[in-house]
């Protein structure tokens, strides 16, 4: 919980969030975000870092899943190879499925993936989403994307341009309109908007 609201209330299965104290809180959510952040220590260290109690074969499987251990075996040290300061001896991608895997390790309720597959090749953000798909099951997720390939499948989408909720339903529901999301869709993915609907740019938060 960073900020306080000043009307209304959050409730997290029927708990109040104001009633909660940071560190219940913050043990049921994970994150992977855009700049993945890795401590200055072994790989091994950084996973078992996600929670208390944690085996080094639990963070083995998470790798597996997160599709990081064939990549990490091929290190000089393997597991026990050390990170430069955040994690700069390794690819973006690589960094990225390691946080994923170590949210893995943390096995949150609830889960905030903030444009984590941007600026990777597309082989690479293949096996990214291949691992955020299995870290998100069973999961509340919060997705928050300008590639729409991360958000399509999610349950509902919300359109924010300029600061303003101007859409929220599912894709389908979304491109039936033709509305905003419709033309993103469209320029992404076909080259145009056809329609006369005018493509920009948004933000899209999808849970």
């Amino acid at each position: 919980r960073y900020y306080d609201i000043d009307s209304g209330a959050i409730f997290i299965d029927g708990q109040e969030l104001s009633l909660l104290t940071q560190e219940s809180l913050r043990k049921q959510v994970g994150a992977v975000l855009q700049e993945a952040f890795l401590f200055t220590d072994t790989v091994m260290n950084n996973l078992l870092y996600a929670r208390e109690g944690a085996t080094e074969e639990e963070c083995i499987q998470a790798a597996k899943q997160a599709n990081a251990h064939e990549f990490i075996l091929n290190l000089p040290q393997g597991y026990e190879t050390m990170m430069t300061e955040r994690g700069a001896n390794l690819s973006q991608g690589q960094r990225q499925m390691i946080t994923i895997a170590r949210a893995m390790v943390a096995q949150p309720k609830i889960l905030i993936l903030d444009e984590a597959t941007s600026n990777v090749d597309t082989r690479t953000e293949r096996l990214i989403q291949e691992g955020l798909r299995k870290l998100m099951e069973g999961k509340t997720s919060f997705v928050i994307a300008h590639r729409l390939s991360t958000i399509r499948h999610a349950h509902n989408i919300m359109v924010v341009n300029g600061g303003e909720i101007v859409e929220f339903a599912p894709h389908d529901q979304l491109m039936a309109a033709k509305g905003f999301y419709y033309a993103l869709y469209m320029s992404q993915f076909k080259g145009k908007a056809p329609g006369g609907a005018e493509a920009g740019t948004a933000d899209f938060v999808s849970t």
